[in-house]
Order: C-alpha cells, then sequence, then structure tokens
C-alpha cells in the first residue's frame, strides 16, 4: 500500500548547504572502505577487491555530487517570450537514483513537477536537474519532495509549485522488512495549488494521463 505524505517543510534554505565538514583524503575514504570489506568478512587482499576501495570513493563522488551543486543557480535563467502562456507547465516521470540517509542505501523513484508560471517559465532540462542535483545527496523522500517545490517558489515565484514523488526505498525492500515492490508517495503543493483544490486535482490528472 502506498504511504501520502503532504506538506513537508525542510530546513530553511536547504538547497543552499554545501558540505558540513571537510572531506578526507583520498587515501583516507579508501583506508574507511578497507575496514568496510574487512566488516563483511571478506578478505581485502583478494584479486577481485584490490581495486575495490578506489572504485568506491569515485562512485560515492559521483553519487553525492549534489552537495556541491546549488540548484537555485540551475533556475536562475528563465524566458519571458511565452505569449501570453500563464497555464500549468507540467514535467512528468524524472527518473532519479538516490540514497536514504538513515542506511545509505539506494532509493529509486521517479519526480513529477509544475509550475503555474507567473509572466516567466524556466527550461524543462533545469527542472530535471533540479531533481537530480537534491537527489545526490543523503536523503529522506520527505525532505526530498519539500526542497525541490521550496527552491521553485523561491526563485521563480510562480503562482504555484506541486510536486509529487513516487519512489521504492532499499532500506526497506533490502533489509528490515525485506518487502520489495513496496512504494512511497509524497507531496508537497505550494500557492494557487495549496489554496485551491481543483487545481491540486488537475494536476495528479495531468500527471496519471497515459
Amino acid at each position: 500500500m502506498d504511504a501520502i505524505i503532504k506538506n513537508i517543510m525542510p530546513a530553511p534554505a536547504a538547497y543552499m548547504d554545501k558540505p558540513v565538514t571537510n572531506r578526507p583524503s583520498q587515501q583516507e575514504v579508501e583506508a574507511a572502505v578497507n575496514i568496510l570489506l574487512r566488516w563483511t568478512g571478506d578478505d581485502p587482499d583478494r584479486e577481485g577487491l584490490l581495486d575495490t576501495p578506489r572504485r568506491v570513493a569515485k562512485a560515492y563522488r559521483e553519487m553525492f555530487s549534489g552537495y556541491d551543486q546549488c540548484p537555485a543557480e540551475e533556475l536562475g535563467r528563465t524566458f519571458e517570450e511565452v505569449a501570453g502562456y500563464n497555464d500549468l507547465v507540467l514535467v512528468r516521470d524524472i527518473q532519479f537514483h538516490s540514497h536514504c540517509e538513515h542506511h545509505m542505501v539506494p532509493i529509486i523513484g521517479k519526480a513529477h513537477i509544475g509550475y503555474l508560471p507567473d509572466n516567466k517559465v524556466v527550461g524543462l532540462s533545469k527542472i530535471a536537474r533540479v531533481v537530480d542535483i537534491f537527489a545526490h545527496r543523503l536523503q529522506t523522500q520527505e525532505a526530498m519532495t519539500a526542497q525541490i517545490a521550496n527552491v521553485i517558489q523561491d526563485v521563480l515565484n510562480p503562482r504555484g509549485v506541486a510536486v509529487v514523488i513516487e519512489a521504492e526505498h532499499m532500506c526497506m525492500a533490502m533489509r528490515g522488512i525485506r518487502k520489495q515492490g513496496s512504494t512511497t508517495l509524497t507531496s508537497t503543493f505550494t500557492g494557487t495549488f495549496k489554496d485551491n483544490a481543483q487545481e491540486q486535482v488537475r494536476f495528479m490528472s495531468m500527471m496519471r494521463m497515459g
């Protein structure tokens, strides 16, 4: 059964955050991975694992690259030549991979994002880029949903923003209760979408079309 969570509020200006600690050296990271390999019960010195610490360090820099990027900057360039268009803009099925901040295992899902422009629009790829930046950080789905909605609202200042994320959490599928295929649905609405139930219904209907 899907879990539905609405109107989650993030910490103030969470989308502007940078790493809160100095990163360790490459050597320190590889040593830490070596310890984890020993913790699993395997032998870090066997042939198949000799290069694993280097590979893991490289993979982590890619998977958590969102800490070095500012989503607000991605939304900075807008377009006002829209021929008077001021109706719903909806980008559906934005695929993403993130990692749970509690167990550091994958969250796999897709985001649906809509906004009601106020005389300006942003490039569609920028919306997807914002999702990627937040996804490439340690996350909870609830916080990520609100972070996306709030940065779009704060930077573009549209009449309203709607964000729905549906995802499967490997911390639930691979460990603990081990329920594969269970998905979680979260949503955040701002402005007109929050105040007008009909606009919420229209967004959800268009999101599910096709």
